[in-house]
């Protein structure tokens, strides 16, 4: 399943649903014509009865909002995007950063890697190659050397097998996760851009002022899910990348032969997934919206918590029934690059 082209579909559905706030202009701009003869000839008949003279500042305000209701698409929409759209392509910036150097290391890892089993006398368990040069220098008289080294590749392919089948199922989730969490920002969004011209004409009503401030509140709010999952995306990387410069330490030891396991790295797949459903949590932190986005991913953060306990409760207990059998060993792995290449809208 190619994640790529599914974020790149929502981000050409967000454009091309643009042009529907256009359809909205027309009734919002009738409600608020009529909330404009409401507002000025109230507050002009009170200052009337009053005796008082006529302030005419406050009352440009029903005719501000009707400037920005009929040019919303650009005015009011292409503002607050030409002014966050350095803060998306910042933090893209510092994902491709560590990206970039969490591939470098996991390269360099893997090469090392594969000297400690030179040095070890078992590279054939890693190569192919060296498995049948070295099968090829055995001769008839060699049959218990040759079984005993056929067992031992065998279950050791089984092993690698089962911590690519569990990796893979956490990779899974973990983009699964990231689509959910950008498919529900396109949808919010979308709505708010639609619907937001009804918003402008009715906080010309007394009463409804505050929907103006929250509208765009809001809308920066959800604006932000990117961004963050962009932080989030590279402070994964970035522990990564501290992970594999240890273990490239370690391997540059010739005394130290490498142990098998996948542990850490699934773990922090597990957080990577609930960290993705906090990130709603996080933008309402940087801007107050008022619950509205935060409050509706309740249900869905409490499902995706759900889901991924069961799920590294089922997995862990395999990884530790599995190397208990087998007297291997959990110890740091930090596997390559799922975390820190899926973010939600900007890979690729």
């Amino acid at each position: 399943m190619n994640f790529d082209n599914l974020h790149q579909v929502l981000r050409n559905l967000y454009v091309e649903m643009m042009p529907m706030c256009g359809d909205m202009i027309g009734v919002a701009k009738g409600v608020a014509g009529l909330g404009a003869l409401f507002y000025v000839a109230y507050r002009v008949w009170k200052a009337l009865a009053n005796a008082e003279p006529i302030d005419v500042f406050p009352l440009l305000r029903p005719f501000a909002i009707g400037l920005c209701i009929m040019f919303f698409p650009t005015v009011v929409l292409g503002t607050i995007n030409a002014v966050m759209s350095p803060v998306v392509q910042g933090t893209h910036s510092i994902l491709q950063g560590q990206t970039m150097d969490l591939r470098a290391y996991q390269q360099q890892k893997d090469d090392l890697e594969y000297e400690a089993r030179v040095r070890e006398g078992k590279a054939w368990l890693v190569d192919d190659e060296a498995y049948d040069q070295k099968l090829s220098e055995l001769g008839i008289t060699d049959l218990g050397e040759i079984v005993s080294m056929w067992g031992e590749r065998t279950w050791h392919d089984v092993k690698m097998w089962f911590r690519q089948l569990v990796r893979d199922f956490f990779e899974l989730l973990f983009n699964a996760a990231g689509l959910t969490i950008d498919t529900l920002r396109t949808f919010f969004l979308v709505v708010l851009s639609i619907l937001g011209p009804l918003s402008f004409a009715l906080s010309v009503y007394d009463g409804f002022h505050a929907t103006l401030t929250s509208w765009i509140a809001r809308y920066i709010s959800v604006y932000l899910w990117l961004p963050i999952a962009d932080l989030f995306s590279a402070v994964l990387a970035k522990i990564q990348t501290l992970m594999l410069e240890a273990d490239i330490a370690a391997l540059q030891d010739p005394a130290y032969i490498p142990e098998e396991g996948g542990g850490i790295y699934i773990v922090f797949l597990i957080i990577g997934i609930i960290g993705y459903f906090s990130i709603p949590t996080v933008a309402e932190w940087v801007i107050q919206s008022g619950g509205g986005a935060s409050g509706a991913m309740g249900g869905i953060n409490k499902a995706g918590s759900f889901a991924t306990g069961v799920a590294g409760g089922i997995a862990g207990n395999a990884i530790g029934r599995t190397f208990h059998r087998s007297g291997g060993s959990t110890s740091s792995d930090s596997g390559g690059g799922a975390p820190a290449g899926q973010n939600l809208a900007t890979r690729g």
